[in-house]
């Protein structure tokens, strides 16, 4: 009996196909692939680009993008915003279209986050060749410059024959939706065979639901983890963004709750547990808090739940001092789950600490061990009430007053966004994160102009919450062109614009790793008496004529200039009733009123200099590298 089929080209069958398909998790059915951002080029319009107009809205939404590479981000920031369990994907033409997309796939897959990504490839058939865009390899003719998002996918196709999307849609479906395996997808497209016809199985398309698990921890890892945790006396659990993924807050509260574990955050788990309960210490590690540092030092057991240990975590391996300190790893990957020599607990981070939680009924830590983190708690509350405070409301904000004013207009439903520079230290720190979806640092990959893009995404997942991208003028030069975006959509995005002349951040760093701030302020070059330009990097005149605002309210955003804390704080209450894209722009004083680092990162100094800076910073680089370890 023959199978009933239906003729379409490749692109039109793809299209089709992601429409149909879902993904589920505790009984909730969500879209798979929600929409697909795109721009077009003579690799992808006729064929993708074709197939989206004959579908139409109601089967695949559009979203246009004005690059390439901030259309992954708004994707990323939509797939995490709803928990992974939806995505959207993104097509482009072949060449610069098509690499553009690396940088995005690979904040992707670094953070463990779903996205489909759709570049046009050169013809199969080379009917002529070389074509438009073409990289040529002497050795070998199949490369196309789209092999660069190989080693950036967690799944990778080139479909040279229309049969073949087949199974490789089905594979690709499989991994978006995994979530130990998820990450950045690419089926690369090439464009003669987008616009091929062929006899597809009715089959193909019809609704598939891929189910998202829940892995419960095998009994014998389950018994050695509730055993280790019994002996520890100073146990403490580092919360990753696997909380958030799995939607285990409520878990690990429940744990914390009867136990009385102290948690720390990492950047992508902060939120986890609510700022003003008992247990949460903040930050951990580089940019962590004075107390969830102080506890670290002394722990005898950490309990990762969902974490990568980062260097940024780890302080480099000089933060678990502890002679005998020892790991337990709560994580659905088995990659992670094994790092730092750790007990493992391969499971998902719901199930798995609902199951430490009743393994360890009754067991609670010692009294004196609870009374100490929590007075540290309440010094290090002190601290972030004096790091938001301004003295004179009339004067010029900080940054961390900055932040002060923000937390003091936001409510639970607020996203507050942020990836690079200085402000993802601040933010760790001294933010109060009131739910688990507010604080939203992308730092994995740590990508100058991740923000305004990934505001729209989220924006987009969440239409009810106000959203706040934060960023400073170096990041905003990087990649402002999705205001445009956000303003066709209508998209109430907030951009907080900070006015610091350069790269504050890296600035920072140059100075403490005897870099003397090379090459890092947004200032005239100076000149020699003779009238001659000075040597490369000495940009120390006068900072640079630009207005960043007025280029914001260029592309269509309402812009609200601050100049004083007060004014700061009317502008941001204006912004967030505001039902259009609104700037706020303020420049900051540079006066630093963050609380320096509790703990060291690992950024190598030049072993021999003839600058006194580099030297003496060398030596302070040795005094912390001595402090290392390996956990075996």
């Amino acid at each position: 009996m023959s199978q009933p089929t239906r003729r379409l080209t490749t692109a039109q069958a793809l299209v089709q196909f992601l429409s149909a398909q879902y993904t589920e998790r505790d009984g909730a059915r969500h879209r798979l692939i929600a929409g697909i951002w795109g721009i077009f080029g003579h690799g992808n319009v006729a064929g993708i680009g074709q197939a989206l107009l004959e579908a139409g809205e109601d089967a695949m939404p559009f979203h246009q993008g004005r690059n390439e590479q901030a259309m992954v981000h708004a994707a990323v920031g939509y797939a995490r915003q709803l928990g992974r369990l939806s995505a959207q994907a993104v097509t482009t033409s072949i060449g610069p279209g098509a690499t553009n997309l690396v940088t995005g796939a690979a904040l992707a897959t670094i953070n463990r986050l779903p996205v489909l990504l759709l570049p046009g490839d050169y013809f199969a058939a080379r009917p002529a060749d070389p074509l438009l865009q073409q990289l040529e390899h002497p050795g070998q003719a199949d490369v196309s410059v789209n092999d660069t998002l190989r080693p950036v996918s967690r799944y990778f196709d080139r479909i040279t024959r229309p049969e073949m999307l087949i199974p490789s849609a089905l594979g690709a479906m499989r991994v978006l939706s995994d979530p130990a395996e998820t990450g950045a997808v690419t089926l690369a497209l090439p464009q003669d065979v987008q616009a091929e016809a062929y006899d597809w199985p009715e089959e193909f398309f019809a609704a598939r639901v891929w189910h998202v698990r829940r892995p419960a921890p095998d009994p014998a890892e389950l018994a050695e983890a509730v055993r280790a945790i019994r002996a520890a006396r100073r146990p403490l659990i580092v919360a990753g963004g696997g909380v958030h993924h799995s939607g285990a807050e409520d878990a690990l509260k429940a744990l914390a709750d009867a136990t009385g574990i102290p948690v720390g955050s990492t950047q992508a788990g902060k939120g986890s547990l609510r700022h003003d309960h008992p247990a949460d210490l903040g930050g951990i590690g580089h940019t962590g808090t004075a107390v969830c540092d102080d506890i670290a030092r002394t722990a005898d057991l950490v309990i990762g739940v969902g974490t990568r240990y980062s260097d940024f975590t780890t302080a480099s391996n000089t933060l678990f001092t502890n002679p005998d300190v020892r790991f337990v790893n709560l994580n659905i990957t088995a990659f992670d789950a094994h790092k730092m020599a750790a007990r493992t607990l391969v499971a998902d981070a719901r199930a798995g600490l609902a199951a430490l939680a009743e393994g360890l009924a009754g067991h609670r830590v010692e009294e004196a061990y609870e009374a100490e983190y929590r007075a540290g708690k309440e010094r290090w509350d002190r601290v972030v009430e004096a790091a938001y405070r301004a003295g004179d409301d009339n004067a010029v904000p900080t940054q961390t007053q900055v932040l002060g004013a923000l937390d003091s207009v936001v409510g639970d439903d607020d996203v507050v966004i942020n990836a690079a520079g200085s402000l993802p230290g601040d933010l760790h720190k001294l933010w109060r994160a009131r739910s688990p979806r507010q604080y939203h640092v992308e730092y994995g990959y740590s990508c100058m102009g991740y923000e305004i893009p990934a505001g729209i995404g989220v924006q987009q997942a969440a239409p009810g919450s106000p959203v706040w991208s934060l960023v400073g003028d170096g990041t905003y030069l990087m990649m402002p062109t999705e205001i445009v975006t956000a303003v066709q959509e209508g998209l109430p995005v907030n951009l907080v614009l900070l006015q610091n002349h350069g790269y504050a951040s890296i600035g920072g760093l140059s100075e403490q790793t005897g870099g003397e701030r090379f090459g890092t302020a947004y200032r005239y070059r100076v000149q020699r008496p003779d009238g001659t330009k000075s040597g490369p990097g000495a940009f120390t005149g006068a900072p640079l004529p630009v207005d960043l605002a007025a280029n914001a309210a260029s592309l269509g955003m309402d812009v609200i200039r601050a100049k004083t804390v007060r004014e700061l704080r009317d502008a941001l209450a204006e912004a967030r009733a505001s039902d259009r894209p609104t700037c706020v722009y303020i420049e900051t004083d540079p006066t630093p009123t963050a609380p320096p680092a509790e703990a060291w990162w690992d950024v190598p100094v030049a072993q021999v200099a003839s600058r006194a800076s580099a030297r003496s910073a060398r030596a302070r680089y040795d005094g912390h590298a001595a402090q290392r370890r390996r956990h075996l």
